[in-house]
């Protein structure tokens, strides 16, 4: 069992305030697997007071250096490889395959993207050649919290640390409680690469204390969230008095929109999306409203996949899903499950329960339900677990209906071999982001929602702009 308590703040490793135990559960086992501490307002505090020291010198950083910086990060998290994939995947439960490459590969992905986004941004710019003496600069928003969720942890961090580091802003995360040895590790690979003292700062701590603290504390400029719509709601309201900046990346109940003329891949590839990280994606397209010339043939199909997904421990390697992240998460979605029986939706795979033979551990069968309507319950709340509700649908006009019938408004899918179609959809569905037959967002392309989903952008010059206040400057002069 790992043991670490302490916390990084202004360069160096610190015990907290007044250790507060917290055991970090083995979703595979249900067996303790670390011990961290939760911080208090004095840790906090701290941190926030280190990141306001270091924000005039680092804001007076040249770019070139902050994206030099980066470019360090990189080489040292590559390195590091291996220990972030089997962190997550024995904190969070994610499959060591899948934790080595789709969840610490996420990280490098996204820090790459963030380079390249900077070294073609404008901070500092004329306004037009109509106003060669206005001038248009790009500065820190200053002092951001960033806080993480534990379901796809370093996507997460690298998202929110690379944006603010690149623009100048100083730091303090709060990863999730659940899932914080991987952003530890991180925190050494941001000592290792060398950022000053007080530019990136940790403090471990939950939602009710150390979140709640930084979105409402004075000298936070910013928070950057991730997490449940809930949670989002109760971090906005902190942070009102204050009048910060917050960002917002919530919740999803994603559209899957099968037309019957998609491709003959289309619904395999929704089922296998859906069960990707054990459903736990704010993105994943949990509604597969099929077109009804094809609605019986893609029940069958849909079953079958979900049927074939094998569930194993996160230790093991292979293709196969592994637990969703604790007990309460599990129950949540059990109840779910029995709840769309119980209105009268038709179990096609999975159902209550755990998987044969997967006696001890948070084990999910993959679920699928079909004959569902867009009012039941599992069809308007994120169940956030493998389980897959297919809605009929007649016309495109109905399915933009259902579709958009939804307070979320983060993901949806697009499946037809009409590229006129696919394209109407694409601008009549509600979402941040439409993915159509099978391609999904290119690198530097930006992440996030509208409605109760968020409000911002993440990744590539989004991102960045993100964590940026604009200076407009008039009779700017030559030097």
């Amino acid at each position: 069992m790992i043991e670490k308590r302490d916390f990084y703040i202004n360069g160096q490793w610190v015990a907290p305030a007044a250790p507060n135990d917290f055991e970090v559960i083995d979703p595979s086992t249900e067996a303790p697997c670390a011990v961290i501490s939760l911080g208090d307002a004095a840790d906090t505090n701290a941190a926030v007071a280190a990141a306001k020291t270091a924000l005039p010198g680092w804001m007076a950083t040249p770019v070139e250096e902050r994206i030099a910086l980066v470019e360090k990060l990189i080489e040292v998290y590559e390195s590091r490889t291996e220990d972030l994939a089997q962190a997550m995947s024995v904190e969070m439960g994610a499959p060591i395959d899948m934790a080595r490459t789709q969840q610490a590969g996420a990280g490098s992905w996204h820090l790459r993207n963030f380079i390249k986004a900077a070294k073609a941004f404008s901070f500092d710019a004329p306004l037009g050649d109509h106003a060669p003496n206005d001038r248009i600069i790009h500065e820190a928003v200053g002092v951001a919290a960033l806080i993480t969720p534990w379901n796809w942890p370093m996507n997460q961090v690298t998202l929110k640390v690379g944006a603010a580091a690149i623009a100048g802003c100083t730091m303090v995360l709060k990863p999730s409680e659940q899932s914080p040895l991987n952003a530890m590790i991180f925190a050494e690979m941001m000592d290792e690469a060398g950022f000053p003292a007080g530019v990136f700062n940790l403090v471990n701590g939950d939602g009710t204390g150390v979140g709640t603290q930084l979105s409402s504390h004075p000298d936070v400029d910013m928070v950057s969230f991730t997490g449940s719509t809930r949670a989002g709601t109760a971090i906005s309201k902190a942070a009102a008095d204050t009048l910060k900046k917050v960002h917002l990346e919530l919740g999803g109940k994603g559209a899957n929109v099968i037309f019957d003329d998609a491709d003959e891949k289309a619904v395999k590839r929704g089922v296998l999306h859906m069960m990707n990280n054990t459903g736990q994606s704010c993105n994943a397209p949990s509604r597969m409203l099929v077109q009804k010339g094809i609605y019986d043939k893609a029940v069958e199909e849909a079953a079958a996949v979900a049927n074939k997904v094998e569930v194993g421990p996160a230790s093991s390697e292979g293709r196969h899903i592994g637990p969703v992240v604790n007990e309460l998460q599990w129950g949540k979605i059990q109840d779910l499950i029995q709840k769309g029986i119980d209105e009268g939706a038709r179990l096609v795979a999975g159902g209550t329960g755990r998987p044969d033979g997967l006696n001890q551990g948070f084990y999910v069968k993959p679920t699928v339900f079909a004959d569902v309507n867009n009012q039941m319950t599992i069809a308007r709340e994120e169940i956030f677990g493998p389980v897959l509700s297919i809605i009929p649908f007649e016309s495109e006009e109905d399915a933009i209906e259902i579709a958009n019938d939804t307070p979320y408004g983060l993901t949806n899918y697009v499946q037809t071999q009409d590229p006129a179609r696919a394209n109407r959809m694409a601008r009549k569905l509600r979402a941040g982001m439409i993915e159509m037959n099978g391609k999904s967002r290119s690198a530097g392309s930006p992440f996030g929602g509208m409605k109760q989903s968020g409000n911002g952008r993440e990744g590539g010059s989004w991102g960045i702009e993100d964590f940026l206040e604009v200076k407009a400057v008039g009779g700017w002069a030559d030097e």
